[in-house]
């Protein structure tokens, strides 16, 4: 598929719409924040989401809502979560958001910690470390799809996490990006172009079953 293909837009795709989309989804986010409590279960706080995307007038879901708690964090996109677990006092969860507001999809994600879990809590900042080290590097240096989700694993594993191989970043646009057949982030030959690709990072522990996630936008700065 030719590069520009890839990275196609609707008629309607507006940068600034994007940028709206991305920072009322990270409103959204930390909104259901807000109802994470131990005992709560992933069905109980998707119900809480849905209270807080009407609040900000979100249009629809361009994906389903994703909370994972304790050992779910583990487990990809696509995977189903173990039936029953619920927030412990000291525990992590997730938070993956795919919203649309405006006619633009906005796709963020990260990982919390409640009470008292220091290895959680680094694993949860290893995520964001990588993502945000992914990122320099591609405003700075250039480099394609393949070459940052390369580099992704091997920063992950030299911080003595588990990186998931299965998460490589995806397009967003306006509402649906799908028409446009953009593809993996980790598959793309050239670099990603700006405002139209989400960097997905998914680390573990090595033995432990808790992991963390984080996403965002490829964006120059505002």
């Amino acid at each position: 598929m030719a590069q520009g293909d890839r990275e196609a837009v609707g008629q309607r795709y507006d940068p600034a719409l994007m940028q709206r989309a991305r920072a009322l989804s990270w409103q959204a986010l930390h909104g259901i924040r807000e109802h994470m409590q131990p005992g709560i279960s992933e069905d109980q706080a998707q119900t809480q989401a849905m209270q807080v995307f009407e609040a900000l007038g979100m249009e629809r879901l361009w994906h389903p809502v994703i909370i994972r708690i304790g050992p779910n964090t583990v487990r990809t996109y696509r995977e189903p979560s173990q039936p029953g677990v619920r927030l412990g006092e000291n525990d992590s969860y997730f938070i993956d958001l795919g919203l649309v507001f405006s006619g633009h999809e906005g796709d963020v994600g990260d990982t919390f910690v409640v009470g008292h879990a220091p290895e959680r809590q680094a694993c949860a900042q290893a995520a964001r470390e990588v993502f945000h080290d992914v990122a320099r590097i591609w405003r700075t240096e250039g480099w394609n799809g393949q070459k940052l989700y390369d580099y992704a694993r091997e920063r992950a594993e030299a911080m003595g996490w588990r990186f998931n191989h299965a998460i490589k970043g995806h397009r967003v646009s306006d509402f649906p990006h799908s028409v446009h057949k953009g593809g993996n982030l980790g598959d793309l030959d050239r670099k990603p172009g700006n405002g139209l690709w989400i960097l997905e990072i998914q680390l573990a522990h090595p033995t432990e079953p808790f992991g963390a996630f984080y996403e965002d936008l490829l964006a120059d700065p505002a």
